[in-house]
């Protein structure tokens, strides 16, 4: 198997440098790795949510992380407890996917009256 010789630091910066360097297996993180399936697992149940204990059997994982995991979640806005011993994804999700949305609304706009003021008829 070859391997991937790490960027210069002058290349590490550009979109090549840094595929390179986030392919590295050192960048991979597998308590952050099963925080996000966390979290992809809640925005699949948004309405009643699921429990510690499924989210853990189902990532095959100790409770105490799935804890520790949705405490995380939940310290960045990203999870809610339902107060039932259930948790579901946070509205700050859908909200941030709104303002992604008008963004690039404003972005198509911008460029549609660029387009039509170089587009003299």
């Amino acid at each position: 198997m070859q391997r991937r010789r790490r960027p210069s630091p002058q290349r590490a910066h550009t979109d090549e440098g840094l595929a390179l360097l986030m392919s590295d297996e050192k960048y991979i993180n597998a308590a952050q790795q099963r925080a996000l399936r966390t979290l992809l697992m809640l925005a699949e149940h948004d309405l009643d949510g699921l429990a510690p204990g499924e989210i853990a059997r189902h990532l095959k994982t100790l409770p105490s992380n799935t804890t520790r995991d949705l405490a995380n979640l939940r310290l960045a806005g990203l999870a809610e407890s339902l107060g039932n011993g259930r948790w579901r994804i946070s509205p700050r999700l859908a909200e941030l996917a709104i303002v992604l949305q008008r963004n690039l609304e404003n972005a198509r706009q911008r460029l549609e009256d660029t387009r039509r003021r170089y587009a003299r008829d």
